[in-house]
């Protein structure tokens, strides 16, 4: 075989890419006057980190085989890729390097971008931005504006992690488990900064209530959306301080419960450590012992205390409090698990009925006081840990006798009406930490006054620019901080020496809107028209990982439902339908008793894995790949051995999109095979004289004029466009499309020489036009062979149903229940003619050896059973 009829993807596919570029092949349609719906097909766009891995594929070619279809339906598609590009790696590289970060960020996404368009993704890069770009941040510092001109944006004191040697913020990924900094080993603090916030509580039950709108949205997600918002009903009640006399001292506790039904067992009250009472109610007994215990939570993060499988900590402060639904005394305690920053900062403990607290209550030797028991049984009836049913009350006064569900409504009444409680809703919500004292990230557009306090940055100075003569020692806090000639301005308002904010914003804040700013990229007067965002959005179909569940997806909805507000667009969501891609793991080498990874080449025989350097038995697995455990794979080198087509292929047949994807060698090898198998189909053809540049004329023949081969090649082409049609909507099921694609490669090989020209071009022109969304490079490049122009420019082909219909259909045939064989029977034969059919058969010779069945048991169009 000569080099011109072999498959090389290395020699085509670099030219079709530079084809599609010089024709503008994937611009995107001006959204004004389109005749054509429009579909918008987006992949979270990622960090420039300088090298593309697989998951980056798996996630971009995905979304690329969505657009390449919607176009192929007639859609007018938007697909635009972008760089989330502030963070703290560039930063670090400064500190590491010596280098700019926005040299180092642009040297990385020019590489990215090379990466990425090597594997011929169908991207208008004309839309392309770069949230470390002044032109892309000049609009988040404007929608900042917005948010603090509609009340949403404010400042309060918040925690944060400070290292005391090298006097920095941290941000948590800084802090090791050991709660150290990584840079200088100190033990890191717990300090208090005056910060900035988005009060995205506000939004609190829109978020929550539009998740059922979400239908597009894995249940997964939105599930996980709704219990991070956590909206809770109860109630608020006072437990009043009493004085070592008994007497009340004026202040009291609150607490929020979902269980006030519970409250005549509550045995003790739990406030946070940071509370703002710790410290005036703790007694000198016990002082030493608090102070100690919050110096040892202090160094906790906020997950270590709240982990489920953590013992939960806690001293008593040597204050006491009084129940107010029955007026026992019980006493004040601190705890890790109680976070200020959640309800009130205060939990009453109810051991009998919450598992926490019974487990607490055992480790410390707190009462135990039942209070609901199931219906119909006695309060010794559950004693092994806390009843958290619903049941009857008993021991709680006047209540005795009532279910716990009226309980809770009639408690509550109770408590309003007498004054130590009410009805309240809360969250688990908080509002929105945006400060960050670090240089690499998008400046906050205010400016600190001593006369005018925040003064906004006016909108036609944005905008607020990063100095690039910056020196980084990772030490003395904030850069920006510390460049006086750059914080150092005269207030807009009054004239006077004021100071610009030196913190600059969440990353978040950047990728929060950024799918807006596709829409409409050149606009320099605002971030994007309302006739172009609301022309385009809501994203029809976004493809990302599932660690953006909660904060980018939130994030994201809040923004769009505030610029709603803001009268900015039009729409209260912004991704119609949300596909989550599942990771792609390499196989993994572990010696179980170093807790070290080898690499695979240092593995000299995979079927009894050994470490080379101890001989002890590896452990072999697959877990997500990372270059820490080396169990990567470079794309590149995926590329440059087999091509990206190839790429492509492996990584959607591999496995659903939705589930982890575990890369091996040798599917990728034989995806190349069936590539392979196609060119020399097409080659084939070629040779035969067979071309597409005329086909569409050719007229099928009447279907009682085809061959019973012609029939079974057409059933194949329009079976295999309706499944894979199928397959490209609703559930994108992109792995049983690619075996369709195989089975109709398999028929075309058994009846493809054989059939007519129309027959024979209508099968060669359907299998390159379903193949061209996965393999585009090879699609276009047959296509040409075959004497046609640009297939990405082709419509999705139609079923045609009447090729579906069989003249002959396989009849099981069983004998005493068991299937013995297989017969092509008349698609329209009566049971009387099966039953002969089946009798007449050399399965029945061969099995009753000439015994005339005692019964014969027929289903039409299924089977027939032949029991002796």
């Amino acid at each position: 075989m000569s080099d011109a009829s072999r498959y090389q993807p290395q020699a085509i596919e670099e030219r079709w890419q530079q084809h599609w570029q010089a024709q503008g092949a994937d611009a995107t349609p001006e959204p004004q006057g389109r005749a054509a719906q429009p579909f918008y097909a987006l992949s979270m766009f990622p960090y420039p980190s300088g090298n593309l891995h697989m998951g980056h594929v798996r996630n971009y070619v995905i979304t690329d085989v969505i657009a390449r279809v919607q176009r192929m339906r007639g859609c007018n598609v938007l697909h635009p890729m972008g760089w989330d590009a502030f963070g703290l790696p560039a930063e670090n590289a400064a500190i590491e390097r010596g280098v700019d970060p926005g040299d180092w960020t642009d040297r990385n996404i020019a590489a990215m971008r090379a990466q990425l368009q090597r594997l011929g993704l169908s991207i208008d890069w004309s839309r392309e931005v770069a949230t470390c770009h002044s032109d892309y941040y000049r609009w988040t510092q404007w929608l900042f504006l917005q948010f603090l001109e509609a009340g949403l944006a404010y400042q309060k004191e918040a925690t944060v992690n400070w290292d005391p040697i090298d006097q920095t913020v941290l941000a948590n990924e800084q802090v090791n488990s050991e709660g150290r900094s990584w840079r200088s080993g100190a033990l890191v603090e717990k300090r208090k900064l005056r910060q900035w916030f988005l009060k995205i509580t506000a939004y609190a039950d829109q978020l929550l209530d539009d998740l059922p709108k979400l239908e597009g949205w894995p249940e997964r997600v939105r599930t996980m959306q709704a219990n991070w918002i956590g909206r809770s009903t109860g109630a608020e009640l006072s437990f009043p301080v009493v004085a070592a006399d008994g007497s009340d001292t004026g202040e009291a506790i609150t607490v929020f419960t979902t269980r006030p039904d519970t409250i005549f067992g509550a045995s003790y009250v739990v406030l946070a450590p940071e509370h703002p009472l710790v410290a005036e109610l703790t007694t000198a007994e016990q002082a030493i012992h608090v102070e100690a215990f919050c110096d040892l939570v202090a160094r906790q993060s906020e997950q270590e205390r709240t982990a489920d499988d953590k013992p939960k900590r806690g001293v008593p402060i040597g204050a006491r409090v009084r129940n107010p639904a029955n007026g026992e005394l019980i006493p004040l305690w601190i705890a890790d698990y109680v976070l200020a920053e959640y309800g009130t900062g205060a939990v009453m403990g109810v051991p009998a009925h919450d598992q926490r607290d019974f487990v607490f209550a055992r480790q410390y030797e707190l009462p135990v006081c039942q209070v609901i028991i199931p219906e119909g049984s006695d309060e010794h009836a559950y004693e092994g840990g806390a009843w958290t049913e619903p049941g009857v009350l008993i021991h709680s006064g006047r209540f005795d006798g009532l279910p716990s569900g009226e309980a809770k409504a009639a408690i509550t009444a109770a408590a309003e009406a007498e004054g130590w409680g009410r009805a309240r809703t809360t969250y688990r919500l908080r509002d929105w930490l945006i400060s960050r004292q670090r240089y690499w990230g998008c400046p906050i557009p205010v400016i600190q006054c001593d006369s005018c306090g925040v003064v906004p940055v006016p909108a036609d100075q944005l905008p607020v620019e990063l100095p690039r003569d910056v020196a980084f020692s990772g030490k003395g806090g904030s850069p920006l901080a510390q460049l006086e000639s750059w914080w150092r301005v005269d207030c807009p308002c009054c004239g006077r020496p004021a100071r610009r904010e030196t913190d600059t914003m969440d990353t978040f804040m950047c990728s929060s809107w950024y799918f807006l700013r596709y829409s409409d990229p050149q606009n320099t007067a605002l971030p994007f028209s309302r006739e172009a965002v609301d022309s385009w959005l809501p994203v029809d179909q976004y493809v990302g990982g599932i660690e953006h569940a909660i904060l980018h997806l939130l994030y994201a909805r809040f923004f769009t439902k505030v610029l709603r507000d803001r009268g900015l667009l039009g729409f209260d969501e912004p991704f119609a339908r949300l596909l989550t891609q599942g990771m792609v793991q390499g196989i993994t080498y572990k010696n179980p008793h170093s807790g070290k990874y080898i690499a695979p080449a240092d593995v000299a025989d995979p079927s009894d894995p050994r470490d080379p350097v101890t001989g002890e038995v590896l452990e072999v697995f697959y877990e997500k790949m990372s270059k820490s455990k080396y169990n990567g794979v470079d794309p590149a080198v995926v590329i440059d051995k087999y091509g990206a087509d190839t790429a492509r292929m492996f990584i959607l047949f591999k496995a659903p999109p939705e589930k982890d994807l575990e890369w091996d060698d040798a599917d990728v090898e034989g995806q190349f095979r069936f590539l392979q198998r196609i060119w020399r189909l097409v080659d084939g053809a070629v040779e035969r004289g067979l071309g597409l540049a005329d086909s569409a004329e050719l007229s099928l023949p009447e279907a009682t004029a085809l061959s019973p081969g012609e029939k079974e090649l057409r059933r194949a082409v329009h079976t295999a466009i309706r499944s894979v049609s199928e397959d490209l909507e609703g559930e994108l099921q992109f792995n049983t499309a690619v075996a369709e694609l195989m089975k109709l490669s398999n028929a075309m090989g058994e009846h493809l020489a054989a059939a007519s020209e129309p027959v024979a071009c209508e099968g060669l022109r359907t299998l390159l036009l379903l193949l061209a969304p996965f393999a585009p490079h090879l699609a276009e490049e047959l296509w040409e062979r075959l004497g046609a122009t640009s297939i990405h420019r082709q419509p999705w082909p139609a079923s045609d149903a009447a090729a579906l219909v069989r003249d002959t259909v396989p009849l099981v045939i069983q004998v005493k229940g068991k299937v013995r064989g297989n017969l092509e029977v008349p698609a329209d034969a009566d049971k009387a003619t099966l039953e002969q059919l089946a009798l007449a058969s050399d399965i029945a010779a061969k099995w009753l050896e000439g015994r005339a069945p005692s019964r014969v048991i027929v289903v039409p169009g299924k089977l027939v059973n032949l029991v002796p």
